[in-house]
């Protein structure tokens, strides 16, 4: 059983245990490797963020919420998730895009974009077709992968209704 629950400070040391090796790999984020923990913790929790926990207590997810631009594309939202590499592929990431939707919506947001998806990040391009998104763009060698090189990154969109 997981549940989702909002993020704060006294969350740091859970989530930096996750964000950490996702931003140092360098294969999924166009986050500097060589990031800080207070620099990375503080743009994490700028937006809304979530933590998912294990019926233990221990973290198996985060996300963060904000809007994607402002304006008229203010209506759009942008998440960006990470989830620990023991709780891959038992619905967690699911289990949060899911909950990150529903969030949105409560929030009054209409849409939903990710402006960067790795082409070589499967796993997510998966789940994010499953869910219902779509490429829109591509933006050929987008990202700059550290044992692939240039790669393709894609901006995936999906409409979250009324």
């Amino acid at each position: 059983m997981v549940t989702i629950r909002p993020a704060t400070r006294d969350d740091a040391e859970a989530l930096w245990s996750l964000l950490e090796p996702v931003i140092r790999e360098g294969e999924t984020y166009a986050f500097d490797r060589d990031m800080s923990r207070d620099r990375l913790l503080q743009k994490w929790l700028h937006h809304r963020a979530f933590i998912a926990e294990d019926d233990d207590g221990g973290a198996v997810g985060t996300y963060f919420l904000k809007r994607n631009h402002g304006g008229g594309g203010g209506h759009v939202a942008n998440c960006g998730y990470v989830t620990d590499p023991s709780a891959r592929g038992q619905g967690v990431a699911r289990l949060m895009a899911e909950h990150s939707f529903e969030e949105a919506r409560r929030q009054g947001f209409k849409a939903m974009q990710y402006n960067c998806v790795v082409s070589t990040n499967t796993g997510a391009l998966r789940l994010w077709h499953l869910l219902g998104f779509r490429i829109v763009g591509t933006i050929p060698k987008g990202f700059e992968h550290p044992t692939r090189g240039l790669v393709d990154a894609y901006v995936m969109y999906r409409w979250l209704g009324d």
